[in-house]
């Protein structure tokens, strides 16, 4: 199964810090994973001692953490830290809704979630209450992680036996196209249009017969249209707490590159809180 082995935190003194270092807490025990907590700024004994008031605040023993300080460009350092200590799931904060200057700019975190060779969790309002998910949307393709954040889901699911697993997948526009533009009848297209549902939805049952998942309670929804606009609607309409895709090829297209890929939709928006699964150092079974 999936298991990611260490789970980092990147912290600043922010009003949210002991809220996302609670957050950070739950996912390496739902994972059995190490805590990397990580710092960019000032490296002084009162940073070090500041940040261990805020362990203790979040009800974390340092004695069971990495903790992590250097000064520098943040989502560069951030990164880096990733790598040298094999952070297999990074968690971080981002506003809701960014400015349209940030849009173009570029935030830290949007940084991280395009550069990161790890997963990637953005929580939009940590909290340092444990809430366990109680609607969890996961698109099911358009990534080489896409069995994988399907299992995430399925993982997550388990903390809460309320818990609804909403499953995406999307109608090939090619196929919707060709069914329109032949000489078929009303009927007949609703019927082809039907296959394709079919289709996609033999696609997701598939995958769920290769993960274990008792009792999680699941919904199969087929999109059609641009994905990453459909896919943060459709999560709004589900009150979603979380949406966990798999993350895009870093080798993309070459029209991918020029035109934005369909995350950066969810990136400018964040319909809530975000997982881009992309195991690096994780295993599988």
């Amino acid at each position: 199964m999936l298991h990611f082995k260490k789970v980092g935190v990147a912290v600043s003194f922010a009003p949210t810090t002991p809220a996302m270092l609670a957050e950070a807490g739950r996912l390496a025990r739902i994972f059995h994973a190490h805590l990397v907590v990580m710092h960019v700024g000032a490296t002084t004994e009162a940073t070090r001692a500041a940040l261990q008031k805020q362990l203790a605040f979040a009800d974390l023993d340092p004695d069971r953490i990495t903790m992590d300080c250097e000064e520098g460009d943040p989502a560069r350092l951030i990164l880096t830290m990733c790598i040298r200590h094999r952070v297999d799931l990074l968690v971080a904060g981002a506003l809701r809704k960014e400015k349209l200057i940030i849009h173009y700019v570029g935030s830290v975190a949007r940084k991280i979630l395009r550069q990161a060779r790890c997963s990637v969790l953005v929580l939009v309002a940590p909290s340092r209450e444990d809430r366990p998910f109680k609607n969890v949307v996961v698109h099911a393709e358009d990534s080489p992680y896409a069995f994988e954040a399907l299992q995430t889901a399925c993982i997550l699911a388990h903390q809460d036996p309320t818990c609804w697993v909403h499953v995406t997948r999307e109608i090939k526009m090619l196929g919707l196209t060709m069914a329109a533009n032949e000489q078929h009848t009303e009927d007949e297209y609703n019927q082809s249009l039907q296959q394709l549902v079919r289709e996609e939805t033999y696609e997701v049952e598939r995958m769920l017969q290769r993960i274990p998942h008792p009792k999680i309670r699941f919904n199969i929804k087929v999109l059609s249209g641009k994905s990453g606009y459909e896919l943060g609607k459709f999560a709004e309409r589900k009150q979603a707490d979380l949406l966990i895709v798999g993350a895009p090829p870093h080798r993309m297209a070459f029209l991918d590159r020029v035109f934005p890929h369909d995350l950066e939709y969810l990136f400018a928006e964040l319909p809530t809180n975000l997982l881009i699964v992309q195991p690096t150092h994780a295993t599988t079974a």
